[in-house]
């Protein structure tokens, strides 16, 4: 039976889509941009509401869901539910049954269904840093909490755990906390990016006022800058923890932070 992988030409997906292939694993992509698919990989232009209609033939599913709340997730639930066997979703870290984030309504709704589930909750992405991209080459990362430590995580390793999940039934109902094997600063990070181009780059402490009211002006939804601000300030004085959790699923220890830069050197440049 084939696996569906929703996001597949995403960060994290076309890694799954890979991850697959490779497994030997009959493989369907949803995507909206199609032309980004490896070669001899069915594809289904698309997107996430538009999987009811996508299950013919499927028996697991990748879900990655791409909006910011859950409003149209009940369809989408309910139509897995009744067709296929196994649902690995890319949740988030810290997610509890009354939090408020999006990632909790969706496995509320998957754990009520009936179909078998594993939630894959991940911390901090490292793909994240890339919005720093300009500024490194530029020399200089002006941002706010330099000190926040963080345990992001690369992309390959959620695929990695992801097409795990997806090709063994010992998973199902497992909930895992995905973080990468080592907390750095956002100060550490920097120079970890620098030494991964050869270039010198140093932090430059932005006042939060500041960096708000930039933020704000480029529309970022305000309760959710608020959250994200307030977050990596207290990530200051208590920093991201690290679990073993990809090491444990993968046998193969978590990738680090300069393995990441080190791949993604040439987005730097």
């Amino acid at each position: 039976m084939t696996i569906l992988v929703t996001g597949a030409t995403g960060n994290v997906g076309r890694h799954v889509v890979a991850g697959l292939v490779a497994s030997g694993e009959p493989v369907r992509a949803v995507t909206r941009t199609p032309s980004r698919v490896p070669g001899g990989v069915p594809v289904v232009p698309g997107g996430i509401t538009d999987v009811p209609e996508l299950l013919d033939g499927v028996d697991r599913v990748f879900l990655l869901w791409p909006f910011t709340n859950a409003d149209d997730a009940p369809p989408v639930v309910s139509a897995l539910a009744e067709r296929v066997s196994h649902v690995v979703f890319l949740s988030a870290r810290g997610v509890s049954d009354d939090s408020p984030l999006f990632h909790a309504r969706i496995e509320r709704l998957l754990r009520d269904s009936g179909v078998g589930w594993t939630f894959l909750r991940a911390g901090g992405f490292a793909t994240n840093t890339l919005e720093w991209a300009d500024q490194v080459r530029a020399g200089v990362v002006r941002w706010v909490y330099g000190g926040a430590g963080r345990s992001l995580i690369h992309e390959r390793d959620i695929a990695d755990v992801a097409v795990t999940a997806l090709t063994s039934p010992s998973h199902v109902g497992a909930a895992y906390e995905l973080t990468g094997p080592e907390t750095l600063t956002q100060v550490e990070q920097v120079r970890t990016l620098g030494a991964a181009v050869g270039r010198d780059v140093r932090w430059e402490e932005l006042p939060v006022a500041r960096a708000r009211a930039s933020m704000l002006a480029r529309g970022w939804d305000q309760d959710f800058l608020d959250g994200g601000l307030a977050y990596w300030a207290s990530l200051v004085d208590e920093p991201e923890t690290v679990t073993g959790t990809v090491e444990e699923v993968t046998g193969k220890p978590a990738r680090t932070f300069a393995q990441w830069a080190t791949d993604h050197a040439a987005d730097f440049r």
